[in-house]
């Protein structure tokens, strides 16, 4: 691959790393006003629908082979209805430091998955690059004086963003097998009918009582960016790029929405910006400029007449 088709697609899951960075901000005001289940419910039928639209406009169907129905339903249940479900009722029964950590974990969760069941190898590079943006993560939770914690008021919810990252790891490996035989556009619509299908049926208690001429402007168009942005335009690039890059390396692109989210805090919500955070960020950086090095940052060249 030539360094400019790099740089774009690089250019690109950066911009996945913007989006989902300043979900969380975003999505923090509509969930002021809606419980989280109805709240993700409300996102994934809007999201749904502009995935359906998308593909209809798009006119990229292609016929689905028997054989890939099953990895398809595979990938929407095991992988991005458990992330879906195990995160939204995950991260209230922990610390938003646990949260950050543990989704930043996706990059090993990933490479596990890929070592498992053997389908990418891990080089000494990517497996240090992982290994440094975590590191990065680590050092913008404690910055941000997010709380870490292990006792047993947080512990179920952190094994459930545990879970959680987890899902997201299997739907980012297995999604790339699909993306050779059919667009991105055709694997969310049909990821996001079976997902929303089963998010749904779980949310009916939180749906059935929402007060829908409560919810004000505000939070509507937080769920709108949100299903627009953060499912669909998101996960259309993420799987464009896990099908041009590689999932461990493409998954490595996650741990910058920190980066982001921390500069959507300070900007919209008055939360912190400090010397911590501004290291996470140079040291997640560092990490993915290793991953581009193929090995040459551990090699000293040589000197001339040597």
């Amino acid at each position: 691959m030539d360094d400019k088709r790099l740089l774009y697609i690089e250019g690109v899951l950066l911009f996945v790393a913007f989006i989902w960075g300043v979900n969380p901000p975003i999505m923090k005001i509509g969930l002021s006003f809606v419980p989280p289940l109805a709240y993700n419910a409300l996102r994934m039928v809007l999201a749904l629908v502009f995935a359906c639209i998308v593909l209809k406009l798009t006119g990229v169907y292609q016929p689905v082979a028997r054989e890939d129905w099953k990895k398809i339903g595979l990938v929407s249940v095991a992988g991005f209805f458990v992330f879906q479900l195990f995160f939204t009722v995950g991260v209230e029964r922990t610390t938003s430091g646990n949260a950050s950590l543990l989704l930043g974990l996706l990059p090993v969760s990933v490479a596990v998955i890929n070592r498992i069941w053997r389908i990418e190898e891990i080089s000494l590079p990517v497996l240090t690059g992982i290994g440094v943006t975590l590191a990065g993560v680590g050092l913008i939770v404690i910055g941000s004086g997010k709380s870490l914690s292990l006792d047993n008021n947080h512990l179920i919810g952190a094994l459930m963003l545990l879970m959680a990252q987890t899902g997201y790891g299997y739907y980012t490996v297995f999604s790339k097998d699909l993306t050779l035989r059919y667009s991105s556009y055709q694997i969310i619509a049909y990821v996001m009918a079976i997902t929303t299908g089963l998010f749904i049926a779980v949310a009916i208690p939180q749906l059935s009582v929402l007060e829908w001429g409560q919810i004000p402007a505000k939070a509507w168009l937080s769920i709108f960016y949100s299903g627009i942005f953060g499912l669909c335009v998101g996960n259309y690039l993420w799987i464009w790029g896990i099908g041009k890059l590689g999932s461990t390396k493409a998954s490595l692109y996650n741990n910058i929405s920190p980066v982001f989210a921390i500069l959507a805090g300070y900007l919209f919500l008055d939360e912190v910006f400090g010397w911590l955070q501004s290291a996470g960020a140079i040291v997640i950086f560092t990490g993915l400029y290793i991953t581009r090095t193929k090995g040459t940052f551990f090699t000293r060249k040589a000197k001339p007449g040597s």
